[in-house]
């Protein structure tokens, strides 16, 4: 058993080890209950409590706590590994033929966005915890972490805020947009349009634990660097009184891994996409007694023994183009596939 933190979920540089204690598996987010110091993993198959539609599961606990005693630097030179890609869970041309799916029911009003993804499945020769330093080296990311259990490992490199509370306030900061070239992305009135799209679906997420009037658009369109890629994220802040688990309810799934309106989303999601997505586009992170700071759980990996599974996806609008979202998909997993 163990956990691995990037500094970005205290405000510091590095990475972390904590000393964990007690661990608890809930299949409700209702079982949540206040501790002082823990980490917390939800599934993506929580929506079907949260939306009340089926989605598809691997039968991985849907909650998962870990009460955290101490946190202390950790450093690791990783030894030699590889990974080989062995299959995915949707050819090029399957993703694209989903794309123009999605374009179709974009065209009759059923959708407004959706965000399509694809499971790429490894063998994995080495450690999974020298994979993720590895991961972690080729694209340092504030809320990366790698978690080792009893019958599998998860490891996250996300760089998007799903949810942190403060005392009172509450800010999302979800992503939508990715290119190679910041020009690219600061040009592209698609990335634009997808990305308030979904800041409007976050601030009606928040709307409904916020204090009345409480609710604004504190960035909109900051378009930021990582070692491979750049993204365009907004920034959405309330304030509100309700605690974790009420939160939970009213704004899980993420809006930017699923798309608009959200429950109709999630339905074309488990029709299109043949893979459960399990913990990828759920969520993870640090809680201190009534503050949390959770990620979306994007660029993730899941895995047992030496199988694993990385997940990438796009946001599909009805003026996508389907050789554009799935090269989209793939430079979403440059970070992760390397030989030594």
């Amino acid at each position: 058993m163990r956990l691995v933190l990037s500094g970005g979920w205290f405000c510091r540089e590095g990475l972390f080890e904590a000393k964990i204690g007690r661990v608890h598996f809930f299949e409700s987010l209702e079982d949540l209950r206040r501790s002082e110091f823990g980490f917390l993993v939800l599934s993506y198959s929580l929506s079907s409590q949260t939306l009340g539609v089926r989605v598809k599961s691997s039968g991985y606990p849907a909650v998962v706590y870990l009460e955290l005693e101490d946190i202390f630097p950790f450093h690791r030179e990783p030894k030699t590994l590889s990974l080989e890609q062995v299959s995915s869970s949707l050819s090029a041309q399957e993703y694209m033929g989903g794309v123009e799916r999605v374009r179709g029911l974009i065209s009759e009003g059923i959708l407004y966005q959706l965000n399509l993804t694809c499971r790429f499945d490894f063998l994995l020769e080495g450690s999974p915890l020298d994979l993720f330093v590895r991961y972690y080296q080729r694209q340092p990311v504030p809320y990366a972490f790698f978690l080792e259990l009893e019958c599998f490992y998860l490891m996250s490199g996300s760089m998007e805020l799903f949810l942190q509370k403060k005392g009172e306030i509450l800010e999302s900061r979800p992503i939508k947009g990715t290119a190679r070239l910041k020009k690219d992305l600061i040009e592209s009135e698609k990335d634009r349009a997808e990305n308030l799209m979904i800041t409007d679906m976050v601030r009606n997420d928040l709307s409904r634990v916020a204090n009345p009037r409480s609710v604004e658009v504190v960035e909109l369109f900051k378009v930021e660097e990582f070692k491979t890629l750049f993204h365009m994220h907004s920034t959405v802040r309330a304030r509100t009184s309700y605690k974790l688990p009420k939160i939970l309810l009213e704004t899980f799934p993420p809006a930017s891994v699923v798309g608009a309106p959200k429950r109709k989303a999630v339905e074309v999601i488990d029709q299109l996409e043949p893979h459960s997505r399990d913990y990828y586009c759920g969520a993870g992170g640090i809680v201190m007694g009534e503050d949390f700071t959770l990620s979306v759980l994007i660029r993730t990996a899941l895995g047992s023994a030496n199988r694993l599974s990385y997940y990438a996806g796009a946001g599909i609008v009805w003026d996508s183009l389907p050789e554009k979202e799935w090269q989209e998909v793939l430079l979403k997993t440059r970070a992760f596939q390397f030989h030594d």
